[in-house]
């Protein structure tokens, strides 16, 4: 597939309503949005596609509802659906489905991130938004009275350039050099995961199931995480780790080696072995729970990894980083159909508590789960007493995948309730 380029523009005429620094699926997912609304976008993305980002490529049910509702051709070659979660730990090995909810489809999907952020690119300039590739964001262009951002500068092809808009999105990742630049740092007060994965030959590439490993040892300690297996079905399969920043050893961990001692342990007939790795071992941070606040300021709002957006739970990030896109980009919408800069302003000022609505008392129970499986001996506990309960596990899948509906089942709404009271992130 090849992403439609935007055509050549001087300066002034690359002007636009938004700009949006990065092509990811938070970014891709804003500027189709904006653009479906009639906004003129620039995204601006500074690689060029088709490019590689670190994932376990798996997709739940709210990223499928999330790519359902922008049109995307699910049923095209490449997609793989799964059924649900296989749990394997504590000597045992089951499957969880997806819950069957009004909310959210009953299936998953997996799509390797070289292909699922170039399908979102594409579709957003299907959608209106102009993109720019090659375009490495360097800093905000701010109104001299206002300090409110009014563009960014960049460097294209060695070159200095600049671009001018009313606002701008950051959804340029962990990272965000666009928020450092506008004094938004991250909050240590929030858990911070990593994520290493890799790709293996195997016959194991066609699963029906998402499948997760609960019990990570470093020697005789068992770490906060969980490893997994994805079958991405080319024929091969996605196999990484993610840990918490709550352990120990957790600075000092070789993760890469840790990969590869957890894959060495493996059955042999599955190919996790050095010698079937197509490619190299590569990591990422997870930043989670709101680590970067306030989510709006001076003309700049935040989208999915930029604002930290990750569900502490499981360290998922696609679905929120889509759920946050859409979620601005109709902020964005409703503001620009203002009349005054006041008027603007106090819609876009809205946004952080909108977002906090929607996910604060979530993500906090979220930090105490961290904070709780960080302890030595819980994880432990947990994997040996809970898994042998299906009952239990079935309500686990529901709030560790926040998978509910507003009025369903009682595990839904104890789940909802306790969202509801838990303080906002």
């Amino acid at each position: 597939m090849t992403v439609p380029a935007a055509p050549h523009r001087s300066v002034a005429e690359a002007d636009a309503d938004v700009i949006v620094v990065g092509a990811g699926p938070a970014g891709s997912t804003t500027a189709f949005h904006l653009a479906q609304a009639g906004l003129d976008v620039l995204l601006l993305e500074k690689t060029a596609f088709p490019r590689e980002k670190v994932c376990g490529d798996g997709l739940t049910p709210r990223a499928v509802k999330q790519l359902i509702a922008m049109g995307i051709d699910i049923d095209a070659p490449g997609w793989v659906r799964n059924k649900g979660l296989r749990v394997v730990g504590g000597g045992l090995r089951f499957e969880l489905d997806w819950p069957e909810l009004s909310s959210y489809p009953d299936f998953g999907l997996v799509r390797t991130r070289q292909d699922f952020d170039e399908i979102l690119a594409a579709n957003a300039v299907r959608g209106g938004a102009r993109l720019l590739q090659g375009v490495n964001v360097t800093g905000p262009i701010l109104d001299d009275r206002s300090g409110h951002i009014v563009g960014v500068t960049a460097k294209k092809d060695g070159e200095e350039v600049a671009y001018r808009s009313r606002l701008v999105v950051a959804a340029d990742g962990n990272s965000t050099r666009i928020s450092l630049a506008m004094g938004l740092h991250k909050r240590e007060d929030r858990p911070m995961g990593v994520a290493v994965r890799t790709y293996f030959t195997s016959p194991r590439h066609d699963d029906d199931y998402l499948e997760t490993w609960l019990e990570l040892w470093d020697g005789d300690q068992l770490l906060p995480g969980y490893g997994w297996i994805f079958g991405v079905g080319d024929g091969t399969s996605n196999v990484g780790l993610g840990l918490l920043n709550t352990s120990e050893s957790f600075k000092g961990m070789d993760y890469r080696d840790l990969l590869k001692r957890w894959t060495r342990n493996m059955p042999p007939e599955w190919g996790y072995t050095e010698e079937n790795m197509t490619t190299p071992i590569r990591g990422a941070a997870l930043p989670m729970a709101f680590n970067r606040q306030p989510h709006y300021t001076r003309g700049l709002v935040l989208v999915g990894d930029a604002g930290g957006m990750i569900n502490p739970f499981n360290g998922e990030g696609i679905a929120y980083a889509m759920e946050t896109g859409r979620i601005a980009a109709e902020t964005v919408v409703q503001a620009l159909g203002r009349d005054t800069a006041a008027q603007r302003e106090r819609v876009l000022r809205a946004y952080p508590q909108v977002l906090k609505d929607a996910y604060g008392g979530y993500f906090t129970l979220g930090r105490g789960f961290v904070e709780l499986i960080s302890r030595r001996g819980v994880m432990n506990f947990a994997t040996r007493h809970a898994l042998p309960h299906p009952r239990l596990m079935r309500f686990a899948l529901k709030l560790l995948a926040n998978l509910t509906d507003r009025r369903g089942d009682a595990s839904d709404r104890i789940i909802n309730a306790l969202s509801k009271v838990a303080p906002p992130a």
